[in-house]
């Protein structure tokens, strides 16, 4: 009886911390917004997320401030990484790092030379240039074994430096009527944090109040206020011991990102994912499909990702300045690179910025982001799965 009891529980425990899981029930969020927007709950769906919660309705505090927990991690893990992870040097940056500035470029030319002529469109331009983490890892992870170890590492570490330059693009690009008073606020109460950080304050708590204050400065600054978790992230102490992290109860940073590490990819990311992948398909047409933003987005997703991780990644392991992964062949990186075209969360965020208020643009981006993301999953996955069968 006891066997009976404790066997689902083991089973949750190790479908929780497995890696594919985050990526699993992300899938399953967006198919049941896709669902319930060609439904006739659709009325119901879109109801509730323009319900006010507040001063602000459901979708904007899903945006706004759960995202922010997203962003926080985002950071959280960006710097771990550059401390004491697979970035904490530059050999171990270069290959990751010229592949993730590859297939952030290349999907920018191919969108912004299909939207060119349109100045409302063009703004869009960055939104094929995101790789979805935890939908990417999740596909990998699916394979198991037939995929190489240092492969995973090489997805996570360039997904990585991929957010970290959304980040920045939407810091520079995305971010309209300053108010100069708020983020002066801003400022003041990141500064004091920083200060809380080299005086060796670990309390966790003073850290996360001050970063709900800084999170208000920041909305009402202008600036996206989901920004204000990345900017939390850097001032929170990765407590070090003999020159390596301490251990989880001393480190602050450890802390808060094992705390976010099951709430972000199994709360915060499905709800994001259920109130912005609901697209009616009701008017979709051949000519909708084949519109400059959706093709835009598709193909900088599908294509883009493609040839500017793979390209980039082999022109830098030809030239001698990075190796290729450990164990894995050409076949195989092509299929990770495949995968990068997963834009799926980071790709959503930045379409709801370029094209805020502008509702109808919005739901081709979503539609072009649903295609070619699930593009470049099965033609990712079916890469990596005939590469593994030819290396057996």
């Amino acid at each position: 009886m006891t066997e009976l009891i404790r066997k689902p529980r083991s089973l949750l425990r190790h479908f929780l911390s497995g890696e594919a899981s985050a990526g699993i029930v992300l899938m399953v969020a967006a198919a049941l917004a896709l669902v319930a927007a060609n439904s006739p709950l659709a009325g119901l769906y879109e109801g509730a997320l323009h319900t006010k919660v507040g001063p602000l309705s459901a979708e904007h505090w899903i945006n706004d401030a759960l995202m922010a927990l997203f962003f926080l991690l985002v950071g959280l893990e960006i710097k771990r990484e550059m401390i004491d992870g697979q970035l904490a040097s530059w050999s171990r940056r270069i290959l990751p790092g010229i592949a993730a500035a590859g297939g952030m470029v290349v999907p920018a030319i191919i969108y912004v030379a299909l939207n060119m002529h349109d100045p409302l469109t063009i703004h869009g331009w960055a939104i094929p240039t995101a790789t979805d983490i935890a939908f990417a890892l999740g596909v990998i992870s699916l394979l198991g074994n037939r995929v190489p170890a240092s492969l995973k590492i090489f997805l996570a570490a360039l997904a990585i430096i991929d957010d970290l330059g959304a980040v920045i693009i939407i810091a520079l690009f995305y971010t309209s009527g300053i108010s100069w008073f708020d983020l002066a606020g801003a400022a003041v109460v990141l500064g004091l944090l920083f200060a809380l950080n080299r005086a060796g304050i670990l309390k966790l708590w003073l850290y996360l109040l001050l970063g709900l204050v800084l999170w208000v400065f920041v909305y009402r600054s202008g600036v996206h206020a989901t920004l204000a978790g990345v900017a939390l992230a850097l001032a929170i102490p990765l407590r070090m011991k003999d020159g390596r992290p301490d251990d989880l109860e001393h480190s602050p940073l450890h802390r808060l990102e094992h705390m976010l590490g099951k709430i972000v990819p199994f709360i915060v990311l499905p709800i994001f994912g259920f109130a912005n992948a609901g697209v009616s398909f009701a008017g979709v047409s051949i000519e909708r499909l084949v519109d400059p933003l959706t093709m835009g987005v598709a193909l900088g997703l599908v294509v883009g990702k493609l040839v500017g991780v793979f390209g980039s990644a082999a022109i830098a392991i030809r030239l001698g300045f990075a190796d290729l992964p450990v164990h894995a062949s050409w076949a195989q990186l092509l299929g990770t690179a495949m995968l990068c075209g997963i834009g799926f969360t980071m790709s959503l965020f930045i379409g709801l910025l370029a094209f805020a208020g502008e509702i109808s643009l919005q739901e081709q981006v979503k539609i072009g982001i649903l295609f070619g993301s699930g593009l470049a999953a099965i033609a990712g996955t079916v890469v990596l799965m005939i590469s593994a069968r030819r290396q057996v």
